[in-house]
């Protein structure tokens, strides 16, 4: 299967960028890429069967018209019923695409590794693992679920941590295709908007192992339903 690699960033210079992070996640898959934040979008959503929106910068509630454009694509998916991945920033476009609404969580950044309870049951999830934990780097947050949708995962400070809506759509907050080193960078470089104890938080969390492989194969289980 090939996937669409909706990509919504370019990633800071010396740190491999998302197709090759994603690539490196998802290594049974051919990607192709197509970098809608410089608008470079797909002709159609039926020129695959899978799409994988990416993490940004940029919030999905900012009016730029790429995004308002990619939300426009997202329902075009749906209405094609293929499979359309979401990560971080993805995730919420999905979420809001789909009629749900991002804000700026009031807890304020999410950064670092946090663990996710898994709350629901669903058949992808395989090997079966109750907590897994993820790296993140995220202010915005899914506030109000779209219809048709069931919250997978949470933590403590994100509520809507992982969603499924409908059968063929999943969307994650965490970064399972980051690497520490990166998202280390991150935090740093946003001390002023993070918060220096925030980060001296997330910095130390760093020092805990993450569950990418686990996320991995089950984003494979989901895209064979």
């Amino acid at each position: 299967m090939k996937i669409g690699l909706l990509v919504c960033d370019h990633i800071q210079e010396g740190f491999p960028g998302y197709p090759e992070l994603f690539g490196n996640l998802l290594p049974h898959y051919e990607l192709v890429s197509y970098f809608v934040c410089d608008g470079n979008f797909p002709i159609s959503a039926n020129d695959h069967e899978a799409w994988l929106i990416t993490g940004s910068k940029y919030s999905v509630y900012d009016g730029i018209d790429w995004i308002d454009r990619l939300k426009v694509f997202v329902r075009e998916v749906a209405k094609a019923d293929k499979y359309c991945i979401g990560v971080c920033f993805g995730h919420q476009v999905l979420g809001e695409a789909m009629g749900g609404k991002v804000l700026k969580s009031p807890i304020g950044w999410c950064v670092g590794v946090h663990q996710f309870d898994i709350i629901v049951s669903v058949n992808w999830i395989t090997p079966k693992q109750q907590k897994v934990n993820l790296l993140m780097s995220c202010q915005d947050q899914i506030q109000a679920l779209p219809p048709n949708s069931k919250v997978i995962a949470k933590a403590p400070n994100c509520p809507v941590g992982m969603i499924q809506i409908g059968n063929k759509m999943l969307g994650m907050q965490g970064h399972p295709e980051f690497a520490a080193d990166y998202v280390k960078y991150l935090m740093e470089d946003r001390t002023n908007s993070i918060g220096e104890q925030t980060v001296k938080v997330g910095v130390e969390s760093l020092k805990t192992s993450t569950h990418s492989l686990i996320l991995s194969q089950w984003i494979s289980n989901f895209l064979c339903q």
